[in-house]
């Protein structure tokens, strides 16, 4: 992702465009991630689509649910059910 992007994308968080944007939601970490951002190119907001093997980035994503949900049972006894809820799932 380019400095170019990377602003333009903070300008529209700051200006409230991404508030207002269609969005598609991210599998496993069920993120909701805009589709369209004035100035950006609408393939690279969406992860997967600047991974060249797409088969690699499922098996990151997978690996990354996974260790954020190991990490998060050191904190799931004092947490709220909401919290564990809003977080990654693999089933």
């Amino acid at each position: 992702l380019s400095l170019a992007a990377t602003r333009k994308i903070i300008d529209a968080i700051h200006s409230g465009e991404l508030a207002t944007v269609p969005t598609t939601t991210l599998p496993i970490f069920g993120l909701d991630v805009p589709t369209t951002c004035t100035g950006v190119y609408p393939t690279i907001l969406y992860p997967k689509n600047t991974w060249v093997d797409k088969d690699a980035y499922d098996l990151t994503l997978k690996q990354l649910a996974s260790k954020f949900i190991d990490n998060f049972e050191k904190y799931k006894a004092g947490s709220a059910p909401e919290i564990f809820k809003a977080g990654p799932h693999l089933n």
